[in-house]
């Protein structure tokens, strides 16, 4: 019996995204191939050798996000060019040179897949010079604002969201051959549960034919108080899940609200996609992750925090194929509210149409087929050079041929140009 194949996957803790990935991928490689591969998730940067500032940033990027938006908006667009890059890149390299040796010296994996972009510098820099050649992939976990830092042509590949972000890519200069669209890798789960919405329902103590919203919060979400008090004095027959993520402040706030509505509250979750198969709307910010597995689910979006730079892609993205509406203010919440509701659901029906449409459930296991392929040595697709990129598309997600081909507004009915936010 042969040895199983061994795949680290690294991560790290600045925000939800990149470790949802993570356990995304591993939950598809041992559900696909569990008898052959061994899985390990590792964030280097546990590792006390590793920078300061790099483990700081974990815990502090919260508190940038929520107190000095524009200053956190101006670091990441004056690091997105390509002098501050290379330095950036040439300092990490350095920095983390032993962790991530060590770290391979541990693990001996046959492949590594990075869901977070700066360890892709010093990563490439030591399996450059080995003999022995451990294939190295990273994914993307942005829909379209994506900082360069993501892009390194010394990658095995690169995994990409969508076709707007591989074109990104090949400006930034890597080669066609090295990208693969993919979409954002989302938890099987999402794929899964067959079961119906009241089915799930039932099981959760929600009513079964009340329409639902999820509301999905955390700390770096700062109008979501505001918003649950317009929905809960809406008027109209409606149920509510509120997930706090772990934002024990409003947690508590929504504990002691006096509640016009049937509500289940939540301070944190580890069964998501059951509670958005339960749902009919997703409250929510505009990150990367919650955005993809609300596409992966079908469920259309309100945003009503939009993280200056690498969420403002996100947004863009849900808002140009018509997937979901920006919410800024209560006001326009409950218009927003009222529009979806209005002629038994019209707009709303569409929005819901147009995010199952773009939405790419299966993404965690395109992404594990390639490892397996590249850990058992079989010949992966046929990569077309940059003249035949379109090829990719195909080869990967046949349904996305269409809505990926160029990141332009999808055409709106004279009713969502004047309820919707397009």
């Amino acid at each position: 019996m042969e040895p199983k194949k061994k795949i680290l996957i690294l991560m790290a803790d600045a925000g939800f995204g990149h470790r949802s990935a993570a356990v995304a991928l591993d939950r598809a490689l041992n559900e696909r191939y569990g008898d052959s591969v061994q899985t390990e998730i590792v964030n280097p940067l546990d590792d006390k050798r590793s920078p300061f500032f790099l483990r700081e940033s974990q815990t502090d990027y919260d508190r940038w996000i929520k107190n000095f938006p524009e200053l956190y908006k101006l670091g990441y667009e004056a690091s997105d060019a390509l002098v501050p890059k290379y330095l950036m890149e040439q300092t990490l390299s350095g920095l983390l040179l032993d962790v991530m040796r060590d770290l391979l010296r541990k693990s001996e994996p046959d492949a590594i897949i990075s869901t977070y972009p700066l360890y892709q510098a010093a990563m490439t820099a030591i399996l450059g010079r080995r003999k022995h050649k451990i294939p190295f992939y990273t994914v993307i976990t942005d829909l379209s604002t994506v900082h360069r830092m993501w892009f390194n042509n010394r990658v095995t590949g690169l995994f990409v969201p969508n076709r707007h972000v591989a074109e990104l890519a090949m400006n930034y200069g890597l080669h066609a051959e090295k990208i693969i669209i993919s979409g954002i890798p989302v938890h099987p789960d999402v794929v899964s549960d067959t079961r119906t919405k009241s089915e799930i329902r039932e099981e959760l103590g929600l009513e079964k034919e009340l329409t639902t919203i999820l509301a999905v919060s955390s700390r770096r979400v700062e109008h979501m108080l505001d918003a649950l008090n317009v929905i809960n004095h809406f008027g109209t027959p409606l149920q509510l899940i509120v997930v706090a993520g772990k934002d024990d402040d409003l947690f508590q706030a929504v504990s002691e609200m006096e509640w016009h509505i049937p509500v289940k509250l939540y301070n944190f979750v580890e069964n998501m996609p059951t509670l958005m198969h339960a749902s009919d709307i997703m409250l929510c910010k505009a990150g990367g992750l919650i955005v993809t597995e609300s596409l992966a689910c079908g469920l259309p979006m309100i945003l009503i925090d939009v993280i200056p730079g690498q969420e403002t892609g996100n947004a863009e993205y849900v808002l140009a194929y018509g997937a979901g509406d920006i919410a800024e203010t209560p006001m326009q919440l409950l218009e927003l509210l009222s529009h979806w509701m209005l002629n038994d659901g019209g707009l709303y029906k569409r929005r819901a149409q147009n995010a199952r449409a773009i939405g790419l459930p299966n993404s965690a296991y395109t992404v594990a087929e390639v490892l397996w392929q590249a850990v058992s040595h079989l010949p992966a697709p046929a990569a077309p050079h940059r003249r035949t990129h379109r090829r990719i598309i195909r080869q990967v997600h046949p349904r996305q041929r269409k809505s990926a081909d160029q990141l332009t507004p999808i055409e709106t009915s004279s009713e969502e140009e004047a309820h919707g936010q397009m």
